[in-house]
């Protein structure tokens, strides 16, 4: 019941509610970014989504528009030289992610679900694992975007290819973790996941979503501080 019906009920009221308060808010970081950079303010790219089917995600722009293309590709480094003048902060505050609230109104997106990740990066998941992740829609927070908050820090840290860290290591928790999230979706699940958020933006070294959720799955020694 809550997963089919009263979820999507709850997301509609907050992205209304969202976009009528942080409106005004948002005026000042779409002056600054068409002041700045590359002078365009929203990025559009192609995401998975519920039932393994893409759409295109809004977010505020942080990188080059050819950054797909360029170093890393879909990996974003500490310090990656394809961030815009104002990237860094809008990607550490994860304001980046407010303009997704129009993903939650048109249906794309929930607040609370799983990361939703490029093509390229959904195909690093086993078969099994791609056949469930999305069988709620992506979400703006989630267990996933909360673990993997400062993925850039173990990517760059890691002594290793990026890609090849992020296939033997990255990919494989974030599934699990994915996985563990669709079995255990509930309103209280989602309220926790939301506290969590908030808290991780303001204390990012903090541990509070191991404590609040004991059953996840643990940790790779490699992706430990």
């Amino acid at each position: 019941m809550y997963k089919s019906y009263i979820k999507r009920i709850i997301d509609l009221l907050l992205a209304l509610i969202a976009i009528l308060i942080l409106t005004p808010f948002m005026i000042p970081i779409v002056i600054g970014l068409l002041l700045t950079g590359e002078h365009y303010v929203f990025y559009f790219q192609e995401r998975i989504g519920y039932k393994n089917k893409p759409f295109k995600i809004w977010k505020f722009a942080t990188m080059l528009r050819a950054s797909p293309k360029l170093g890393t590709g879909s990996l974003t480094l500490r310090n990656d030289p394809r961030l815009m003048p104002m990237g860094r902060f809008l990607r550490k505050t994860k304001i980046n992610e407010i303009p997704q609230v129009i993903n939650v109104l048109l249906g794309s997106m929930s607040v609370v679900g799983p990361r939703p990740l490029m093509a390229v990066d959904f195909k690093k998941f086993p078969e099994a694992i791609r056949d469930k992740v999305y069988q709620s829609r992506p979400g703006i927070t989630g267990i996933g975007s909360i673990i993997f908050r400062d993925e850039e820090k173990w990517i760059s840290e890691s002594g290793m290819d990026p890609h090849e860290f992020d296939k033997k290591f990255i990919a494989p928790y974030k599934g699990a973790l994915e996985i563990w999230y669709q079995e255990n979706i509930s309103f209280v699940t989602d309220v926790k996941l939301v506290i969590c958020t908030v808290w991780v933006i303001l204390f990012p070294h903090s541990e509070l979503p191991y404590r609040f959720f004991n059953e996840l799955p643990a940790k790779p020694v490699e992706l430990t501080e």
